[in-house]
């Protein structure tokens, strides 16, 4: 037909609200096969969000989100929406730098009503937005959509018990992809869902509900009864009885792909004006793609993949990723202590425990997405003379701050931390770089931190960390390794003794972690120009310091360069500088910070993100050769 909608032409949702169920069936097909070519040459969250197309149209096709407000949770399935609200032309520069964001963000469209990238966190967002919507005077709809998995989050179990608890006209799109539904028992929720949400239904209710409390003395057991009898009849045939008890309309559970269905199960949460609604939804992973179908786990996060066949391109090198080599080797330190138990936050393929959980599955544990649990949790465990390591991504860790603090350290517990994506993460962006670990965790007294700036460094500070017999954190970055190799067993590091790489002289680089090796590669460019060899120091130990080597390099050296990948604000210079000052060891030596500024580092290729943050060989050869030529600020004097 000459007047068919097509993606490329969708400027506005306006465009999207109220297109016929054909309609929107024939631009799901569309939406699919865009996103799968473009996510094939870009990477990003492929299962997620081929498994929401026919909801999200769904729900563009019944709210118009120029008034109604809609929240997506972290944002992994957020891809349809983007395609639909004017960015389908430029949805080929996803997750690219300078391009459309794998995330919802305001700043990027009017239509992304909150910006997101960590779980759970919709529905307390969307109540929010509902109070500031009452107290405005006005009418409009606010949707959260939240995953199975985002659910067993303590933050959105709280968000939903404050909204049933303040009664606010609240959707909430619970998009549940592993509960299966009987078709008997889908049709008839159906039913009960359409029956029981009716305007006359809910008001009969409660007035005979105020009834039966006006009834002297028994009258409130008498209405206590009613409702748990009322529940009852209900989830014997829903899922429901959650959700009621905490006091929302449940309605469903209605099939994901089924537009149809979707619509007419939306304008009836829509019509609930006296309280908030849960309306379960049920969809496939990775719909209308085999491979991903077939394994949505591995396509929920992928790299780049040939989109007939769905494998993924050869990798242009062999070298194995930190994680890889993390994974291996708490699997060896496992084989001969029993007492290690590993422990992950839905991300066993992501931290590398998968093959721990293989080995020992007795001994493994995933709390789903409970950072704050999970430290506790092993907190528990090390109380009882276990040996729990954590492996989380850096940026994760932030939310169970407060148990880190709490549980772990002010008990001294030996739990060991394992950040992995430590610093720049490259296309995921703000939300996911590494950036704050150092900062936040250097300060907790009995707090130790090891950044290996290497795989084979990774080993042994592992083993370290286990053997300490107190809290510590090991950081290290996303992506492959250097090619070191791994020899021998993993040994016991010193704690608060560095290894200088590369003796030199009239210049001293202090390189934390993963920008070791570039300073080194740096190192080498500044003799070949002019002659002068660095002294290249790798500290190991971002706390302890490693203070009798940084109390040598500051009295034999004039000129100083330090290099971490975390923010400099509290970083690892800020406390070498800290030491020095507090030692009366600055005397006027020109010295230079690179790190992470005080800025959000947006998405894009990890090389380009650190050419741009000046954490590259390149870069840090044009500071050193500064430095040599008498330039920079001096300290202290």
């Amino acid at each position: 037909m000459a007047d068919e909608l097509h993606l490329d032409d969708i400027a506005s949702p306006a465009q999207v609200y109220g297109l016929d169920d054909t309609e929107l069936t024939r631009l799901a097909g569309e939406v699919r096969e865009r996103i799968i070519d473009v996510v094939s040459h870009t990477g990003g969250h492929l299962a997620p969000s081929l498994g929401v197309v026919e909801l999200t149209l769904a729900l563009l096709a019944t709210f118009n989100l120029d008034e109604d407000k809609l929240v997506w949770d972290v944002g992994h399935q957020a891809y349809a929406h983007k395609l639909l609200t004017g960015r389908a032309r430029q949805f080929h520069t996803l997750r690219t730098l300078g391009g459309i964001s794998g995330f919802p963000r305001p700043s990027e469209s009017p239509y992304d009503h909150f910006g997101v990238g960590h779980s759970s966190t919709s529905i307390s967002a969307a109540l929010g937005m509902a109070l500031a919507r009452d107290l405005a005077g006005l009418r409009h709809h606010v949707l959260a959509v939240i995953g199975d998995g985002s659910l067993t989050a303590g933050e959105a179990l709280e968000g939903l018990n404050l909204a049933g608890h303040m009664g606010r006209r609240l959707i909430v799109v619970l998009n549940d992809n592993e509960m299966s539904i009987s078709p008997n028992v889908g049709a008839l929720s159906l039913f009960l869902s359409r029956t029981l949400s009716r305007r006359w239904v809910r008001q009969t209710r409660r007035e005979v509900l105020k009834f039966l409390r006006s009834i002297p003395r028994i009258g409130q057991k008498l209405a206590v009864y009613a409702q748990r009898g009322e529940w009852s009849f209900k989830s014997f045939f829903t899922p429901g009885m959650l959700f009621e008890a905490l006091r929302f309309t449940y309605i469903g559970p209605v099939d994901g792909h089924d537009i149809t269905a979707l619509r007419r199960h939306l304008q009836m949460a829509a019509a609930i004006e006296d309280g908030p609604v849960l309306l379960h939804v049920r969809t496939q992973k990775g719909k209308g793609y085999a491979p991903a179908e077939q394994n949505p786990t591995l396509y929920h996060g992928v790299g780049l993949f040939t989109p007939e066949t769905g494998k993924p391109l050869p990798s242009k090198g062999t070298v194995p990723s930190f994680t890889t080599v993390f994974g291996k080797t708490l699997v060896d330190l496992a084989e001969r202590d029993d007492k290690i138990i590993a422990i992950t936050a839905a991300m066993p393929e992501g931290t590398g425990t998968d093959s721990f959980r293989e080995r020992f599955p007795d001994r493994f544990v995933d709390v789903g997405i409970c950072e704050q649990h999970a430290v506790t949790f092993a907190a528990g465990l090390a109380s009882q003379g276990f040996k729990p390591v954590l492996a989380v991504y850096s940026t994760f860790l932030q939310r169970g701050y407060d148990q880190v603090v709490h549980d772990v350290c002010i008990q001294d517990l030996p739990v060991t931390f394992c950040l992995d994506r430590a610093g720049l993460v490259g296309e995921d962006g703000a939300t996911h770089h590494g950036a704050f670990d150092i900062a936040y965790l250097r300060h907790i007294p009995n707090m130790r931190l090891l950044a290996p700036r290497d795989e084979d460094m990774l080993r042994h500070a592992l083993r370290t960390a286990l053997d300490l017999g107190g809290p510590c954190a090991l950081r290290y970055p996303r992506g492959a390794g250097y090619g070191v190799a791994l020899a021998g067993e993993p040994r016991l590091l010193t704690p608060g003794r560095g290894e200088v790489l590369q003796e030199g002289e009239g210049l001293a680089v202090i390189a934390a972690g993963s920008r070791a090796h570039p300073a080194l590669e740096a190192a080498a460019k500044v003799e070949q120009a002019c002659g002068v060899r660095p002294l290249v120091f790798d500290p190991v130990w971002l706390k302890p310091l490693p203070e009798e080597q940084l109390t040598r390099i500051a009295q034999e050296f004039d000129r100083i360069l330090l290099v971490e990948e975390g923010v400099l604000a509290g970083g690892f210079s800020s406390a070498v500088l800290e030491f020095w000052n507090d030692a009366r060891l600055l005397r006027g030596q020109r010295i230079k910070r690179v790190g992470l500024p005080d800025a959000f580092v947006e998405h894009g290729n990890q090389l380009r993100l650190r050419e741009m943050t000046g954490l590259c060989s390149g870069n840090l050869a044009a500071d050193m050769l500064e430095l040599l030529q008498g330039r920079g600020p001096a300290q202290g004097a």
